[in-house]
């Protein structure tokens, strides 16, 4: 009978060489990969060439300034994150055995849940002090880019995507608001409406952000024209332009303090919002999920059963 291999079939290629070619490969170049990986460049393309020598494969090819897999280099992309899930399955297993005494959970979210999410964790964190968890906070894109590759268990969205086979928890309401500059003469208004701001330069997220598509969504629902004039890059470099009275903007409510003229911001009162969203966790229905991801889930919702949303949000 043919035996599976074992040891004396190992690979001719070290884990960290493989760690950083599966990097390489995912993150689209080496300075990235290094960075993901806190190492040096130049130790990251040390690796894959020493691993491209004891391979005898050229696993790269160069496509103007980037790094493009072949297709052997596809296939050993494929073969370590299969060798990944694989020793992901066993720390599961391991963490089962142990009774969640050690173990660990991989989760990614979008950049708004960093404003309620850690919080949401700590209670868990504290309760299961082995369980190591590692949070990914990316955009919208980069979230669905990571379900589509099953890098990790659970993910914190509000625009779960419809091509993947997933299921979801609505867990809390995500309200989506119009800001303007303290003191903007908008803000005295009772009620807007939503084509009178069009005249106002609009700040957005960048594209990629779930925020930005549901509030362009918005817009296009009600036959409403409003071309952004700059897009930035995170929730608090949207507030800062719009204080220093650049635009107007949307953004969650989570992104503002309990009282926006804190930060020198006011809430205006446009008809249609806030918009009424919902932040979802969302999992893949075709793989099983770890005792510690099924066991933080019956954690939230026993614990978000009692509080649904903040109090305090008149809005």
């Amino acid at each position: 009978m043919t035996q599976p291999p074992g040891l004396e079939r190992a690979p001719r290629a070290s884990l960290v060489q493989l760690r950083s070619f599966e990097a390489v490969v995912r993150l689209g170049g080496v300075g990235r990969a290094a960075r993901a990986l806190h190492l040096a460049q130049p130790t990251v393309s040390t690796q894959l060439r020493e691993l491209a020598t004891a391979l005898g494969l050229v696993l790269f090819e160069t496509q103007g300034r980037s790094l493009v897999p072949t297709e052997v280099g596809k296939r050993l992309a494929q073969a370590v994150r299969a060798m990944g899930a694989a020793w992901q399955g066993f720390e599961e297993d391991a963490a089962a055995l142990q009774g969640l005494r050690r173990g660990r959970l991989r989760i990614a979210a979008v950049t708004t849940t960093e404003y309620f999410l850690p919080d949401l964790l700590g209670p868990f964190a504290r309760k299961y002090p082995g369980i190591e968890i590692e949070l990914a906070v990316e955009n919208r894109d980069a979230v669905v880019a990571r379900l589509e590759r099953g890098d990790d268990e659970l993910a914190a969205m509000m625009l779960p995507p419809s091509h993947l086979p997933l299921a979801r928890w609505p867990f809390l309401e995500n309200p989506l608001v119009v800001i303007a500059p303290a003191g903007h003469p908008l803000s005295g208004r009772r009620r807007l409406k939503l084509a009178e701001l069009t005249g106002e330069p609009l700040l957005a997220r960048e594209a990629g952000s779930g925020t930005r598509a549901a509030a362009e969504q918005a817009f296009a629902e009600q036959g409403v024209a409003w071309p952004q004039r700059m897009a930035l890059g995170s929730n608090e470099a949207v507030k800062h332009a719009v204080r220093a009275g650049l635009g107007l903007a949307v953004l969650s409510r989570h992104a503002l303090a309990q009282d926006p003229a804190n930060e020198g911001l006011a809430v205006l009162p446009v008809a249609g919002f806030p918009l009424r969203r919902q932040w979802h966790l969302v999992w893949r229905q075709d793989r099983a999920l770890s005792l510690p991801a099924r066991t933080l889930l019956d954690d939230l919702r026993a614990r978000l059963r009692v509080k649904a949303r903040p109090h305090g949000w008149s809005q």
